[in-house]
């Protein structure tokens, strides 16, 4: 059921008084950005605020990353979490703004600063509105480190039990591909499972001039390259299920030599479920068929990525409900599902939720609609009050459905 006009005003007037605040908090975030694993400031400044807001926060074990349960009504009945991800990437930033990175090679180039923003905003509507909001629960703010890392700081959160009594879990990431005040949606999977794998190669070395002689290990890995997505597309017996890229070739260093070994190293990424377990003997099998009989012997690393992220039915009819609260009728939309990965899919193995792409881009600006992990990737800030909105009436309904 969405959530009664009546809280829906009291929620939107809280967001609306904080919003400049929200803005500003942001921009700071945004200019002290801090890798996977070493967001010491970062938790610092999460853990202030929520103290500062009477609320109990706890840094995990690993040193950074923070959660923290906001106690609505009695406090018994169920637990909703609402997850932000708080590092940032190892990249310029390119943008000519006041609130530009501070640290050299460091960005919050994939809208983590917002993430990390739009769940302050939670906790602070929620925190200060308390019994008015008419539900008995929780709210658990999770705010994730290392989620740029493999396999993600969810792995952690979910270790030390914080998911133990979860009911459900919702989030949102930017995306630049959709407009502000709008929210994309889709039901079952909306990214990607993303393993990485290096596949090493060896032969007996040899002269260019005499080839025939030897292995010539440069062809046998261009064969490699070329091959194997027709490979795994033969093996799955779903041609497009998979998507096999390979980011890194290496092989010798002079022109005059064949050289005795050389590696492969890239992504294999899908999203099924059921074809990411059977990664690591699909890419085994397909190098069998590629290799066998040429001489060269070969090692595999294949290293466990995330799961895709799939969202729950009833779970994201909740966020769509939200969206229709907060941005209106026409607010939410359908997106395409993604070959990007993303933590957030461990949470959703252990619970149901519904992970939402926040419209970030501002369509009057005339500017391009940049990717992810650009350089001068930038956000029309009044995404975190929508944001915000969102994902608080979406807690919300949670609880009440729920309760």
């Amino acid at each position: 059921m969405p959530v009664e006009p009546s809280v829906v005003a009291l929620v939107r007037g809280a967001v609306a008084a904080d919003e400049a605040l929200l803005v500003e908090m942001r921009r700071d975030l945004h200019a002290h950005p801090e890798l996977s694993g070493q967001e010491k400031a970062t938790t610092r400044w999460i853990h202030q605020h929520l103290r500062d807001l009477g609320l109990a926060p706890q840094r995990l074990e690993a040193g950074t990353g923070v959660v923290c349960d906001v106690v609505l009504g009695s406090g018994v009945g169920p637990v909703v979490a609402v997850r932000a991800d708080i590092d940032a990437l190892a990249m310029n930033d390119d943008k000519d703004v006041g609130y530009r990175s501070q640290t050299d090679g460091v960005a919050h180039a994939c809208g983590h600063d917002v993430h990390t923003t739009v769940v302050m905003g939670v906790a602070r509507v929620l925190a200060r509105s308390g019994d008015r909001l008419g539900v008995d629960g929780r709210v658990r703010l999770v705010f994730e480190p290392a989620e740029e890392s493999v396999p993600g700081g969810a792995v952690d959160v979910i270790a030390e039990g914080f998911f133990d009594d979860v009911d459900a879990v919702f989030g949102v990431h930017c995306d630049p591909k959709v407009d502000v005040g709008h929210v994309g949606l889709r039901v079952g999977p909306i990214s990607s499972a993303a393993d990485m794998v290096e596949i090493r190669v060896s032969g007996p070395g040899g002269h260019t001039s005499r080839p025939e002689r030897t292995v010539d290990l440069v062809a046998v890995l261009a064969r490699v390259v070329t091959g194997m997505q027709g490979e795994i597309d033969r093996l799955t017996g779903e041609p497009g299920a998979v998507r096999c890229v390979f980011g890194s070739v290496h092989a010798g260093d002079a022109a005059n030599v064949i050289p005795s070994g050389g590696s492969l190293r890239g992504t294999v990424r899908t999203p099924d479920h059921d074809v990411w377990r059977h990664f690591p003997k699909y890419v085994e099998d397909a190098l069998a068929t590629l290799l066998g009989g040429t001489g060269v012997t070969w090692t595999t690393e294949h290293r466990r990525g995330v799961p895709p992220v799939v969202n729950d039915e009833d779970a994201t009819t909740i966020v769509a409900n939200a969206v229709r609260s907060a941005l209106g009728d026409d607010g939410a939309v359908e997106v395409e599902q993604s070959w990007g990965g993303d933590s957030f899919a461990w949470y959703l193995d252990k619970v149901p939720g519904a992970y939402a792409r926040l419209g970030v881009h501002d369509p009057s600006s005339g500017a391009p609609r940049l990717d992810l992990h650009a350089g001068t990737f930038d956000v029309d800030e009044r995404a975190i009050a929508y944001g915000t909105l969102v994902l608080a009436l979406a807690a919300l309904e949670a609880l009440a459905d729920l309760g």
